[in-house]
């Protein structure tokens, strides 16, 4: 080695220099083994894993779930649409039969609870000269012909189904189909499986769609639900596959036009790829498989191992020119990029981790696997790229290359360095500071928690899914978003006058409410057969004081309150599930409760599916800010430990927060809210955004200990470390990009967010950073020290 200060070696540098075929021997065999692993790697999620255990409706939801009969939330609806005539024909009815049959034996299926025009369960009453009478709504005695027909017409309208299990219209009806998370399997009674909602929904699209439209042409089949959705949403982001070939392409392709050498893009790109894979095989070691939002994860290591592995190969084709052989520049770049790759790479992984306070599964298992797939990073592109490139070497074409660059002036890194120049340097922190202030103001007004649209705001508005989920909307008088409200009262209390009274309060104040289709409970039935004991006089149409009465009154309300009539829950039918309606919903209730709650009476939230996007929205709430909070205090803490200097902290990390700002303020202008697809990317970005701030500093810093004025160091970072950053963050956001083009919206939006977060990310580092030194870091104090930060050398 030419100069004496590159000739102090770590002990970290000798181990593993010194021992290079053990290094690529041990790595080949983890990459063998892991590799085996992330072969079994399948997708897979749960009800459970979407949901926040933790928060006190969801707790309350699964303390009484065995009261609750099928309105936990995690139910599937069929609805079997006739397209010429109404469902009062044989035809049609026998397939709706068929359906129902076929759902049945559906592994994963609740049987117990499953429920359409089929089921002896739905019946019908009405009030004769004798009192009382009623029956199946399909009688024993049905046989397809008119009369039977007319029988089953006249017993729908007395059933109270209509705008629930028949649509309005009588041009279809619904399948209800609650379903288990955890079944025996049907080939060996003593095992449990959980339910697998790829396979599910692959079984709903075969065995009932797909068949019973080609068995009948004037039948069409709609199917909404979570584990439809959830189905859908694995099988669109299977395309993800697709996508990280696109990108990987595309790096292939301006890697080679950065570096002009095969060999060290071929190695760049085998490293990253290393780590994806050791990423995914130590995934499926710890029990982990991938949901629709740990499925960004490999990418997201690949784009780190990426900025990392250019910033290795600049370096290691820069010190080619003036090292004596490969192994030299490649020991030079490991002593020179090693320290502020680790600190970068820890500030990632700790940002990471920041995710792991939220109560939700998914978003905890896309923290560990993320900061997984980080940490190996150290191991593939620090430390096995570099090795590799010590026996392979950089083209000599390259190294001509990287020489001439070294000495030759750069009239586009010599215009970009006027960031740091006095003059220029207000101007962009006063820019920078509008920015924010205009971002941040938008943001707060316009960002809302949970989801904005109709339907799965995951999908495209023209999915099928979306398509079906509006048939249902505009087809049937209760929708599929259904607030659940637990009313407790003391056994057999259930049906006093003194507890249904107050749940008819309830109902009125829902109804009233915006964004309430309807609510309904025991006194709905309470009433209606009051008024039938009562001739069906509409006068009758209320509830008695008499216990007796009331007792006679529920005898019919079946699956409206519990065996010890303890509990009885109140369905609030839901426009949609959109963030505003859930809050007002939410409130109105809240509101209720504080005035009418006692000792033996109270209304709990909550359950149902809006009762869980309603608690998931608030968990989301709660954590938005103090995630942000978090990942910031523990990069600029990574960033303080490094570098020792408040003043570079503050240079690194204030173009972060301005990325994260305006990121909020473009997902308010799309229309895109924070909820749990979207807020572990608001930690990413600022996870994947500081090395490009550290790799910069760090080589900054380099110069002015030099003795460099603050403007011709930034020029020298920029010819060298600049270079690579710029290329990094183009060729990113160029492969992410690809994304926007995705059938599943989610994916769309992600790859937007990536995109606008990797370029700013990027811009921010080379225009802010300087701008900001030129305020913050005093050259004169830096010039000629040796000590300081952790990567002074």
């Amino acid at each position: 080695m030419s100069n004496h200060h590159q000739d102090k070696t770590t002990f970290l540098e000798r181990l593993i220099f010194n021992n290079r075929p053990a290094v690529i021997l041990i790595c080949l065999l983890v990459s063998v083994f892991l590799f085996y692993q992330a072969m079994q790697v399948r997708p897979s999620t749960s009800f459970e894993k979407m949901i926040p255990l933790h928060h006190p409706f969801i707790e309350k939801m699964l303390e009484h779930r065995n009261d609750l009969a099928n309105l936990g939330g995690n139910t599937i609806r069929i609805a079997v649409e006739a397209k010429d005539g109404d469902i009062f024909s044989k035809d049609y009815m026998e397939t709706l039969r068929q359906v129902h049959d076929e759902v049945f034996y559906i592994p994963g299926v609740d049987r117990s609870g499953l429920k359409s025009l089929w089921s002896p369960s739905v019946r019908w009453t009405e009030v004769t000269e004798e009192g009382f009478s009623g029956g199946e709504v399909i009688p024993q005695t049905y046989d397809g012909t008119e009369a039977s027909l007319n029988e089953l017409r006249n017993n729908v309208l007395k059933s109270g189904q209509i705008g629930r299990l028949v649509a309005n219209n009588f041009k279809s009806s619904i399948v209800d189909v609650p379903l288990l998370e955890v079944y025996p399997d049907p080939e060996d009674q003593g095992k449990l499986l959980s339910l697998d909602y790829r396979q599910f929904s692959h079984e709903l699209e075969e065995k009932i769609r797909d068949k019973y439209q080609a068995q009948n042409p004037n039948v069409q089949i709609h199917i909404v639900g979570f584990a439809k959705k959830v189905g859908d949403l694995i099988d669109g982001l299977l395309m993800v596959v697709g996508f990280f070939g696109a990108c990987f392409l595309i790096t292939l392709v301006l890697l080679y036009l950065f570096t002009w050498c095969i060999r060290s893009t071929i190695s760049v790109l085998v490293t990253t790829l290393v780590a994806v894979i050791w990423q995914l095989g130590l995934v499926h070691l710890i029990g982990y498989g991938l949901d629709p939002y740990s499925m960004l994860v490999p990418f997201l290591v690949f784009a780190i191992g990426i900025s990392h592995g250019v910033q290795k190969i600049n370096g290691i084709a820069l010190q080619s020119g003036e090292a004596d052989n490969a192994l030299t520049a490649a020991r030079r770049t490991f002593r020179q990029l090693f320290l502020p790759g680790m600190i970068a790479i820890l500030a990632d992984a700790v940002g990471f981790i920041t995710l792991l306070i939220i109560d939700i599964g998914v978003i905890r298992e896309l923290a560990v696997a993320a900061s997984i797939g980080v940490a190996v990073i150290v191991f593939t592109n620090l430390i096995l790229l570099p090795v590799a490139i010590s026996y392979i070497g950089i083209s000599k074409k390259a190294v001509e290359r990287s020489k001439r660059d070294a000495h030759r002036d750069h009239p586009f890194w010599r215009g970009m360095s006027n960031f740091a120049h006095p003059t220029v340097a207000p101007i962009s922190v006063v820019i920078a500071l509008v920015l924010g202030i205009s971002g941040f103001l938008y943001q707060k007004e316009h960002l809302q928690i949970g989801d904005l649209d109709q339907g799965a705001p995951e999908l495209r508005p023209d999915s099928r899914y979306n398509l079906d989920n509006d048939f249902i909307i505009r087809n049937y008088s209760t929708s599929s978003d259904v607030l659940v409200v637990m009313v407790k009262t003391g056994p057999e209390g259930c049906s006093t006058y003194e507890a249904m009274e107050p749940i008819d309060r309830l109902m009125w104040k829902m109804n009233n409410t915006a964004g309430v289709q309807s609510a309904i409970s025991l006194v709905t039935v309470s009433k209606q057969m009051i008024k039938g004991m009562n001739e069906g006089s509409l006068k009758w149409e209320a509830l008695a004081r008499n216990k007796d009465v009331l007792n006679n009154s529920i005898a019919r309300a079946e699956g409206m309150f519990n065996t010890d009539c303890s509990l009885a829950p109140v369905l609030v039918f839901l426009n949609d599930h959109k963030a505003e309606t859930l809050k007002r919903a939410v409130k109105a209730v809240e509101e209720f409760a504080a005035e009418n709650n006692r000792e033996d009476l109270q209304f709990i939230l909550a359950a149902g599916n809006a009762g869980i996007e309603a608690a998931t929205n608030e968990v989301i709430a709660t954590s938005e800010l103090t995630i942000l909070i978090l990942v910031y205090l523990c990069v600029a803490g990574m960033c303080l430990i490094t570098f020792r200097s408040l003043a570079a902290t503050i240079c690194i990390v204030i173009p972060l927060i301005l990325t994260s700002i305006l990121g909020n303020a473009l997902m308010a202008f799309l229309g895109i809210g924070v909820k749990v697809a979207t807020l572990p990317v608001i930690a990413l970005g600022v996870g994947i955004g500081v090395d490009y701030g550290i790799y910069i500093y760090s080589r900054l810093e380099t110069f002015l200990r030099a003795g460099l004025p603050l403007q011709e160091a930034y020029y020298e970072t920029l010819k060298s470390t600049g270079r690579a950053v710029l290329f990094t963050g183009l060729c990113l956001a160029i492969g992410v990009a690809t994304w926007m083009f995705s059938a599943i919206k989610f994916q769309a939006d992600m790859g937007l967010m990536l995109t606008f977060m990797f370029l700013l990310n990027m811009w921010g580092a080379l225009w802010l950073l300087p701008a900001l030194a030129r305020f913050l870091i005093k050259p004169e104090k830096l010039a000629g020290k040796v000590g300081g930060s952790l990567l002074a050398h």
